[in-house]
């Protein structure tokens, strides 16, 4: 019978740090996009407006519009890079705790913006911290959880980056009916302080990740804190073994350093990092940004709706979006990660192609508008199945504990670095290729389903020490893969030892 004391543990975890984090995340990153119309706004940052510009000027304006926007994606980058040195040194909390305060202070700075320049320091400050949070909340989530919750916990993480998504458009809807006030988008920025507040004020009454304790050589202090998530006494033997567990997998490791990333030893630390890496890539590549960040513009300039129309249609697709992730927290740990991210890819790349065909023939077709708008809907239905949450879970399963916060911090700056891109061009890109755009998304989308199949091997239901062995044992890439489809799932050393101290117990309570 499960104890209740580890739901509430988890559950903590989950609703006072890993959502106000993702909220924080998916709130920020849509939310600009959905204000640059606002007149107070244009009024304030003539530079971005596009509205009453036009030729060159709209062209112009349009570049600086994406680059505000964009701004914060490089902090985010950075942030996530800055992970690689402070995140072993710091631990989780700590590190969770410092990537708050730093979105505090550039909240602040976005909030109180009188001019372009101060505009984007705020959001390339705000963009670090969200980086330092995206890069750190999965891992520690994923290290405190049990194998069979992993998935769904974490998972969890795509459902409040839409949340947060949904959010900000619901509110600059709201907010854009306040005329020619200030207050209309400086209100609308506040939102993300009480989420915020929670991180700060939380995160140090929940327990440390164990395998951080193990990793700096502390293992009573792992015991007790992986008592806690487990709801056992810390002399429970399952608790002493699986800490015994997590030692001998350190001690297998040896003494990894950030350059060997970039080998290809027994462990094929390179082919695990390439796999995190291209992931997150395929994230933003199948047109995560674009959608998320951009859907008013789309329904604008596209189909040549009006400004209110479009938001409330934008607000309507990301709550859809939102709604959609319940289908990946049932999914994540029955279908597995593979056919997930297969089902999701496939369905993006498809949706992509339809939008393009739609898009061409919407300017002298109502009903071509109305499939594009459509289409906009399916798409944020299969994106949460794989993309939204399923990309952050996977790569902290395949990497190693020494290296777990690396590569993910990695990897998690490459999709920094990807939403930049998409960030930055579409605004362009819309304005001056239309539906041709969303040829290139729907080619990378057609190569997920391939990639995945090949190259990517199953981690559900696997203990994190397991799926080091996996890779460790296979003599190649395809059998990594091979063995993680069929292999059964092994006792590990921990449920070994578990056994081994029970069955000494009920020896001497014989004798």
């Amino acid at each position: 019978m499960e104890n209740p004391g580890n739901n509430r543990v988890l559950w903590a975890q989950i609703l006072l740090v890993l959502a106000p984090s993702y909220v924080v995340f998916g709130y920020n990153q849509a939310g600009l996009g959905g204000l640059v119309d606002f007149p107070s706004w244009v009024q304030k940052f003539p530079e971005t407006d596009t509205i009453h510009t036009t030729g060159a000027r709209k062209s112009h304006n349009s570049t600086v519009q994406g680059a505000v926007v964009a701004s914060y994606t490089i902090g985010a980058l950075f942030g996530s890079l800055a992970c690689t040195w402070i995140g072993n040194r710091l631990g989780r909390r700590r590190t969770i705790f410092l990537g708050a305060c730093v979105c505090f202070v550039g909240q602040t700075l976005e909030c109180t913006a009188y001019s372009l320049a101060h505009l984007v320091v705020g959001r390339v400050v705000l963009g670090f911290g969200v980086g330092v949070l995206s890069a750190t909340v999965p891992v520690w989530i994923s290290e405190c959880c049990p194998p069979e919750k992993r998935g769904r916990n974490v998972v969890l993480v795509g459902m409040f980056i839409a949340l947060g998504f949904a959010t900000s458009q619901w509110v600059n809807f709201g907010f854009y009916h306040i005329e020619n006030r200030a207050a209309s988008w400086r209100g609308a920025l506040t939102i993300p302080f009480l989420f915020i507040f929670i991180i700060m004020l939380t995160v140090f009454s929940l327990p440390e990740s164990p395998r951080w304790l193990v990793l700096t050589h502390r293992s009573d202090s792992a015991r007790f804190a992986l008592a806690t998530l487990r709801g056992k006494d810390v002399d429970s033997p399952d608790i002493i073994a699986e800490v015994s567990d997590i030692e001998l997998a350190l001690e297998e490791h040896g003494n990894l350093k950030l350059k060997d990333i970039f080998t290809m030893t027994e462990e094929k630390l390179f082919y695990r990092f390439m796999l995190c890496v291209m992931l997150q890539f395929f994230q933003q590549m199948t047109g995560g940004t674009l959608i998320s960040v951009y859907t008013s513009i789309i329904f604008q300039d596209n189909l040549n709706l009006g400004a209110s129309t479009s938001k409330i249609l934008a607000a309507c697709a990301l709550t859809w979006k939102f709604l959609s992730c319940f289908v990946s927290f049932w999914t994540i740990d029955r279908l597995g990660r593979r056919l997930a991210l297969m089902i999701s890819g496939g369905g993006m790349a498809a949706c992509m192609v339809a939008m393009a065909v739609s898009t061409y023939f919407s300017a002298t077709s109502h009903a071509a508008s109305i499939a594009m708008a459509f289409f906009v809907f399916l798409y944020n239905f299969f994106l949460p199945v794989g993309f939204l949450g399923a990309n952050f879970l996977y790569t902290t399963e395949v990497a190693p504990s020494r290296l777990r916060v690396a590569m993910q911090a990695i990897s998690t700056a490459n999709q920094w670095l990807w939403m930049f891109v998409v960030a930055m061009i579409t605004p362009v890109a819309i304005a001056d290729i239309g539906w041709r755009y969303y040829i290139v998304y729907a080619v990378v989308g057609t190569l997920v389903v391939p990639s995945i199949y090949l190259f990517y091997p199953e981690t559900m239901g696997r203990d994190l020490e397991e799926l080091d062995e996996i890779f460790r044992e296979g003599e190649s890439i395809f059998d990594v893969v091979r063995m993680s489809k069929t292999l059964p799932r092994r006792r590990s050393v921990a449920s070994r030892l578990a056994g081994e101290v029970e069955g000494k117990v009920h020896v001497e309570e014989i004798s």
